[in-house]
């Protein structure tokens, strides 16, 4: 191999700094801010120094492997090919608006590549969640480095281009999605617990108003997350949790989880109505170990710390882990440990972006024939997680929804009023319970 000179790489490096530096000073290429992910919407030059407006994510869904009974039905699932030459509408409730949106799609599951041939976004007919049809006029392709389709490779996600698109606060996205190969693969992305109808059809519909005939499933696909170009000072609060957070024991197409309540109230309050509210449950999730999605240690930076415009983290979850764990004194003073632990570590990593982090406490589970033992061993091991969650001060504050779910005559269960009869998970009131808990001061 022929050698190069010193003088010669010398040279040519400098050649190429002068280009960059020269293209820099055209485009704005090496702002600071775009390294931030805070750069302004292709084709805008970049921020001044006093931004005015910068990427908020103001609706999130945690990527999962599809569960076998979660999977497209068939026809829309056979023989290692799922979503092949279909079309899937879905919608989502967004927490704060602005004036432009890009969307995220995750194939971090996926066996294969996902090829998305074509996407458009649109407002839902009437609004409504979950609704099959669009209105009229509204429907408008989304592009990913100006082309309407994309590939996102084996674990990765991809983010589309800037669309000028007028969201509303606390308002419903339809989001329409082609596919012409569909994905290879019997391992797919997906949240199983949308509690939203999403639609499927042969065929590719993406610029059509209404999609009659389509087959209805309560799950998202794909679709991982919605950012908006908000003014300032829009931040976001990210919600770690497990099914009492995703929702179980709401209403499908209702948006009652306590999230979507809790983005309500504020809303409708002028001190917090810039605060977007980003759900990042699973039903069956855990702190310690992979349950229905990766355990909380894993995923924190991809569902927290990568997520655009997080201020605030919320972490209401360590149920499962209690619940699974052995029911002996000695297995349960462990996972009690072990759950601090990893709360702390939690706190470590998000202090470290300059998030601030509030603790929730467990609810009770008394009666439960899966979590509750005679023995009260698990019971123990939840009263002694919410005694450090109170009194540790390692988070920045806590939110008690222990005392104000549980029953006062009886604290090792929950108030009946609220129970869905599992003793485990909360009806719609019951989540209006939990959203009016938690203290504004926290947020202002």
């Amino acid at each position: 191999m022929r050698r190069r000179s010193p003088l010669a790489g010398l040279v040519a490096a400098a050649a190429l700094a002068a280009t960059v530096l020269t293209a820099s000073a055209v485009t704005g290429a090496l702002d600071p801010a775009a390294d931030r992910g805070e750069s302004g919407p292709a084709g805008a030059p970049a921020p001044a120094a006093g931004r005015s407006a910068h990427w908020v994510h103001t609706w999130t869904s945690m990527p999962q492997l599809t569960e076998p009974h979660n999977m497209p039905p068939a026809p829309f699932t056979q023989d290692g090919l799922v979503l092949d030459d279909t079309t899937l509408r879905q919608t989502v409730r967004v927490s704060v608006g602005g004036d432009r949106m890009r969307l995220r799609f995750s194939n971090a599951f996926g066996g294969a590549a996902l090829p998305i041939t074509a996407v458009s976004v649109a407002l839902p007919l009437d609004g409504r969640a979950g609704a099959r049809a669009v209105e009229p006029g509204t429907s408008r392709p989304v592009t990913f480095n100006g082309r309407p389709s994309t590939v996102i490779p084996v674990g990765a996600q991809m983010v589309s281009d800037p669309l000028d698109f007028d969201v509303a606060p606390r308002s419903d996205l339809t989001v329409t999605v082609y596919l012409a190969e569909g994905q290879a693969s019997n391992d797919i992305t997906s949240h199983p617990g949308s509690r939203t109808t999403s639609h499927l059809l042969r065929g590719n519909h993406v610029a059509e108003q209404d999609l009659p005939g389509a087959t209805p499933v309560d799950h998202w696909y794909f679709l991982s997350g919605v950012e908006v170009w908000s003014k300032r000072p829009t931040r976001a609060v990210a919600v770690l949790g497990d099914s009492l957070t995703d929702g179980r024991g709401s209403t499908t197409n209702g948006n009652d989880r306590w999230p979507d309540q809790w983005s309500d109230r504020l809303r409708s309050r002028p001190g917090t109505s810039g605060i977007a509210v980003l759900n990042q449950a699973a039903g069956g999730n855990r702190v310690l170990n992979d349950g229905l999605g990766p355990n909380v240690l894993a995923r924190l930076d991809r569902d927290v710390l990568a997520q655009s415009g997080v201020t605030w983290l919320i972490v209401f979850e360590g149920i499962n882990d209690i619940g699974t764990a052995e029911a002996t004194e000695a297995a349960q003073k462990q996972v009690a440990a072990d759950l601090v632990a990893a709360y702390e570590q939690i706190v470590t990593r998000a202090h470290a972006q300059g998030i601030t982090v509030y603790g929730a406490t467990l609810l009770p589970f008394g009666g439960n024939e899966m979590y509750d033992d005679a023995a009260g061993h698990r019971e123990a091991a939840r009263q002694a997680v919410n005694r450090w969650i109170r009194t540790s001060g390692r988070f920045d504050g806590v939110i008690d929804f222990d005392r104000a779910a549980r029953d006062p005559e009886n604290p090792r269960r929950l108030r009946p009023s609220i129970d869905t009869g599992d003793h485990l998970h909360l009806n719609p009131a019951g989540y209006r319970l939990l959203a009016d808990s938690v203290p504004d001061r926290l947020f202002r």
